[in-house]
């Protein structure tokens, strides 16, 4: 009796804890030239009341689709990807109130800048447009220097329209902050540098090149936290391949799809790993619009477990929050992100019901 009373006030404790915790800060990258957002959006997130609160909007930043959080949280950066000129930003940032501040910007000399990441002392974009990766310093207060280096890819593939041209879709750090790794959609390779912190104008030093299915063309990639694991979603043609990785070589270990249906127009967009990195999901635009699940085995290779409507229309991005309870999922073309319940044991999504309008939502980040 005793131990039944003692499994039911853990039960209720447990119950109490995780609804406290249903509450997230979440940023927005969006796209501004369809004129329905204004730049970069702060939300505060209460799923025990379903309420959605704009904390801050940051404007002046043309269409900044990709964005950035040092792990101090003192600073965001972004893209903007701009004809009149593609740069990298710097914002100071303040977490409780969800403000970004202005530092500066530096121009990529590459055009299309689609992704960023950073070091301690770098920044990284990856130039979708130009087909190449640009290194910025990123100094003591936050600021970028201009373009220490620019590495050009060359190449094309098989696809006669999107790969007649190179064309960087995400540059990545390890999470040693070793090496990092740059997917070449329009060249189907894999491209893994050398991180030299102490560099000058020769940061990134090429070390390894895996060239994948020709024709499917790499787009996003997610880490195991040791990485060893890569997981790379080619967006062509929805192969998703398990990389190992050591000292800065690629192995190929599996390869599997997302693509349950033959008929359905092919776009993959993201990739990301649960936070106990027993699952994996990886979303689908195109005529699928869907978001697909995998449960991951011991030695990372993948099994097909769920695939559901992501009830939008272009789901470039999604973000699970880091209790994993929840996946938001950001619809480009419907101006929505639709949220999902994640069921902790078996990784499978439902819908909650609930979302949040934003116009042109490209890029969620939980902070």
């Amino acid at each position: 009796m005793k131990k039944s009373i003692l499994v039911f006030l853990v039960s209720l404790l447990l119950v109490s804890i995780s609804a406290q915790n249903n509450t997230y800060r979440l940023l927005i990258g969006t796209y501004t030239n369809p004129g329905k957002s204004q730049g970069i959006y702060s939300y505060q997130i209460d799923m025990n009341k379903g309420v959605f609160t704009q904390k801050s909007v940051t404007s002046g930043v043309q269409n900044p689709s990709f964005l950035l959080i040092t792990p101090d949280k003192k600073f965001v950066y972004s893209v903007s990807e701009s004809p009149e000129g593609s740069s990298a930003n710097a914002f100071t940032f303040n977490e409780n109130t969800g403000k970004l501040t202005f530092i500066n910007s530096s121009l990529t000399k590459s055009d299309g800048p689609c992704y960023i990441s950073a070091t301690t002392n770098h920044v990284f974009t990856a130039n979708y447009g130009g087909g190449s990766i640009s290194v910025f310093g990123k100094k003591a207060d936050g600021s970028l220097t201009g373009v220490l280096q620019v590495l050009q890819h060359v190449g094309k593939s098989i696809n006669a329209d999107r790969q007649n041209e190179p064309h960087v879709h995400q540059v990545l750090v390890t999470p040693d902050q070793k090496y990092v790794v740059a997917n070449d959609l329009g060249t189907d390779n894999v491209t893994v540098y050398q991180y030299n912190p102490g560099g000058g104008t020769n940061v990134l030093t090429p070390v390894d090149t895996l060239s994948v299915k020709p024709g499917s063309g790499p787009r996003h990639s997610a880490f195991s936290r040791d990485g060893k694991k890569i997981y790379l979603l080619q967006e062509i043609d929805g192969t998703i391949s398990v990389l190992g990785m050591k000292n800065g070589t690629l192995s190929l270990i599996q390869e599997t799809s997302i693509i349950k249906n033959d008929k359905v127009v092919v776009r993959a967009a993201d990739i990301h790993l649960s936070p106990d990195e027993k699952y994996l999901y990886a979303t689908n635009r195109g005529t699928a619009n869907d978001i697909t699940c995998f449960s991951v085995a011991k030695d990372g290779r993948l099994t097909f477990k769920q695939q559901v409507s992501t009830l939008g229309d272009g789901p470039r991005n999604f973000s699970i929050t880091p209790d994993g309870q929840f996946v938001f999922i950001a619809h480009q073309n419907t101006n929505n992100i639709v949220i999902f319940k994640r069921d902790l044991l078996s990784g499978l999504l439902s819908d909650t019901g609930k979302q949040i309008e934003v116009g042109a939502p490209v890029c969620l980040l939980f902070y």
